[in-house]
């Protein structure tokens, strides 16, 4: 028992010794120029103040606030609430509450949002969890959504690098899959208390910010109704607009500046679902993965663009081959798409712009992972050495960390983005 207590107490120290949190005085941010003005639909057009047309050029920073099971190399453990349920099992609440805090300071810093500026990057797309906002325990914390959207806004002010902020979880689920942490069914479209909170959580964050700039936007909710939902479409697609259309206008009562971004159903993809536009002001989303690039792939995107006079945006693309994004990303600016690939970092892959070191004896935690833990009799039966899954734990902080990331070079110049 001593042997356990002493290393637990040594990799906490270890944990707290490498996270990273810049503390940033009023006078310092008086002291920082922005550079960076509102920015308006015009036609099919982003501008700023001034008139001058902008083109999205972005990445996701995908996996900080909204942990992903194959991020993670974990597999059918693949969202949120489960990837903390699997680590509870394997090094208890105490060690889960300092890996939760490392990993939320050291995953993405201020060197991460440099960087990202020097390359060429001019907006990044935020995901986070609605749970951020409410007194439900996620990632060891509760109600600490604005705590990581004030630190990440000042390090873009700094920078003068917008933030698109996306509700990536809604209550209730707006997808039915792993990616909205949710239980199967986007039961936020049939709940009237999921829709009550999630209107209010859009309501507060535009209260808190409808002066700032550095934000873009507000993205409403990622990628509403899975393709498993198709035979009552229909009915969740109007469903869909009745929400949008309550946000939108619950938003513009305190907030009438900011550009606001609304995603096409199933999985983004379908536009359909916009019989009407519901504000001047929106930016209209589709995501598209694992296609032959060409024109037919986007044209339908194009043709909504035009026939309406409105500005399109590709929230998500990309983890796929260099070649295939250098041609992607090349098609998207040869028609005035804006665009943000997905995801900005991952451990161990070379489909992002970022990547890191597995830690050694990472396959411990994934060998449990995938193994039997349906009764607590098999979860004992597999789980591993305590001192070795935090160690690889540890390490994986470690790694994330920015000054341990290496850049993967194709992928960046397929994006056009510059590399060293």
């Amino acid at each position: 028992m001593k042997k356990y207590l002493t290393a637990f107490v040594a990799i906490t120290l270890i944990t707290l010794s490498f996270s990273c949190k810049e503390i940033v005085t009023e006078t310092d941010k008086k002291s920082v120029k922005n550079a960076l003005s509102f920015v308006k639909t015009n036609g099919t057009q982003l501008v700023d103040e001034t008139g001058n047309s902008i083109n999205l050029k972005g990445t996701n920073l995908g996996n900080w606030l909204v942990p992903e099971g194959y991020m993670f190399k974990m597999n059918q453990v693949n969202a949120p609430r489960k990837i903390d349920e699997l680590l509870y099992e394997l090094v208890g609440p105490d060690s889960l509450q300092v890996f939760w805090k490392g990993f939320l300071n050291n995953y993405i810093t201020h060197d991460d949002i440099k960087y990202l500026k020097s390359i060429g990057v001019n907006h990044i797309r935020l995901p986070f969890h609605y749970k951020m906002f409410t007194d439900d325990l996620y990632m060891s914390e509760r109600n600490s959504g604005f705590k990581y959207f004030d630190r990440l806004i000042e390090w873009c002010r700094q920078e003068k690098l917008y933030v698109l902020l996306d509700m990536h979880c809604a209550p209730g689920g707006q997808t039915g899959d792993n990616i909205d942490d949710s239980y199967g069914y986007p039961y936020l479209l049939k709940s009237k208390s999921s829709q009550d909170l999630m209107t209010k959580i859009w309501v507060d964050i535009a209260k808190k910010y409808k002066d700032e700039p550095v934000i873009i936007g507000y993205d409403i909710v990622n990628e509403p109704i899975a393709h498993y939902f198709n035979d009552e479409l229909e009915d969740l697609n109007n469903k869909l607009v009745i929400l949008y259309e309550r946000i939108v206008r619950e938003i513009r009562v305190v907030d009438k500046e900011h550009t606001i971004f609304l995603n096409g159903s199933n999985w983004s993809g379908n536009f359909d679902v916009f019989k009407e536009l519901v504000d001047d002001n929106v930016v209209y989303e589709f995501h598209k993965y694992w296609f032959d690039v060409n024109q037919e792939a986007i044209q339908t995107y194009l043709d909504f663009r035009d026939k309406n006079q409105v500005p399109i945006y590709i929230g998500e693309t990309g983890e796929n081959t260099d070649e295939w994004v250098d041609d992607f990303r090349s098609l998207l600016d040869e028609n005035e798409v804006n665009w943000c690939f997905w995801p900005y970092k991952k451990m161990n892959n070379l489909s992002g712009i970022m990547n890191f070191k597995q830690p050694e004896d990472y396959f411990i935690i994934t060998d449990y992972a995938n193994s039997d833990r349906s009764s607590f009799a098999k979860m004992r039966e597999n789980r591993p050495d305590i001192i070795k899954v935090q160690k690889a734990l540890n390490q994986f902080l470690e790694n994330s960390l920015y000054k341990n990331n290496y850049v993967n070079k194709g992928y960046t110049k397929g994006l056009n983005f510059k590399v060293d």
